[in-house]
């Protein structure tokens, strides 16, 4: 059996299988760098940060591997970047910096992660982290260099999902197959895992901070002669979301023109630079 704390960590029985492992990630910083890097992109997430951050700490530590956990906060105005560094966790990083919207915060945070496996999930939990297993495997069984979790695949299980979204994206991912020759049927989940080289690679050469960014991400994988592989995945729309899905499709159609002028111009031959960002321990 298990619960939470009343700031949303968890607290468990003996019985409950990983427990020792948990524990030991919480209390001991791991010896030597981390095999697996979980990287939370955050805005004003001060409602959702702590259960995220529980759910994902007990699910990885059960692998027994060396892990590390990364916020990026994208320039919250309430209490998510407090909340984060009260926790105190010796392998949890926080990772400060003024908005720029979710493409600049999960690049911040893939490219600062050392992980030989790096994931970005959003701070939602859409996709439940128990999945990142079965991403795992495509890479060190199937040998990609970038999986992406998909809504759109024979056996994804998407739920809560309201008839506005799925028009619009079926709509925009069949531009993106047409127009790309992206061979993904959802480039935007937010539930991707990359090699420790395709992050660095394309995420060093990323240009989008907005919502368009795994787009580009993709588009670059692709471009480069990375292996790409889906992976179905559940997905639960959860409550609380900010976006405007109008505004976001237009900004999504004007970015894929960006996109492509960029790629002719050869402006992703070179690293973006980009102003340092503050990264602090949440001690």
């Amino acid at each position: 059996m298990s619960s939470s704390t009343d700031d949303g960590m968890p607290t468990t029985d003996a019985s409950t299988p990983g427990l020792d492992l948990y524990r030991r990630w919480a209390e001991q910083p791991i010896d030597g760098p981390p095999e697996i890097s979980i990287v939370i992109p955050a805005y004003n997430e001060e409602w959702r940060i702590l259960p995220t951050i529980g759910a994902i700490a007990v699910e990885i530590s059960k692998l027994d591997r060396p892990w590390e956990l990364i916020v990026s906060d994208d320039g919250s105005s309430d209490d998510t970047r407090k909340l984060v560094r009260e926790l105190g966790l010796p392998n949890l990083r926080l990772i400060e910096s003024e908005n720029t919207g979710k493409g600049g915060a999960v690049r911040r945070g893939m490219l600062a992660a050392k992980g030989d496996y790096v994931l970005f999930a959003d701070a939602d939990q859409s996709t439940p982290i128990e999945q990142f297993s079965q991403l795992l495997a495509e890479i060190t069984e199937g040998g990609a260099d970038v999986v992406v979790g998909s809504r759109a695949a024979d056996g994804a299980d998407v739920a809560n999902k309201s008839l506005l979204r799925r028009v619009m994206s079926a709509g925009l991912n069949g531009i993106v197959r047409v127009g790309f020759r992206i061979p993904i049927s959802d480039t935007q989940c937010g539930f991707k895992l990359f090699t420790r080289d395709a992050a660095d690679e394309l995420f060093g050469v990323q240009r989008i901070d907005g919502f368009s960014f795994d787009l580009e991400i993709l588009f670059l994988a692709r471009k480069r002669g990375m292996k790409i592989a889906e992976v179905p995945v559940a997905w639960y729309d959860a409550p609380g979301s900010t976006v405007d899905p109008g505004k976001v499709a237009v900004q999504f159609l004007k970015d894929l023109v960006r996109i492509r002028t960029w790629s002719i111009q050869g402006k992703y031959s070179q690293p973006r630079n980009a102003a340092p960002d503050v990264e602090k321990d949440p001690a």
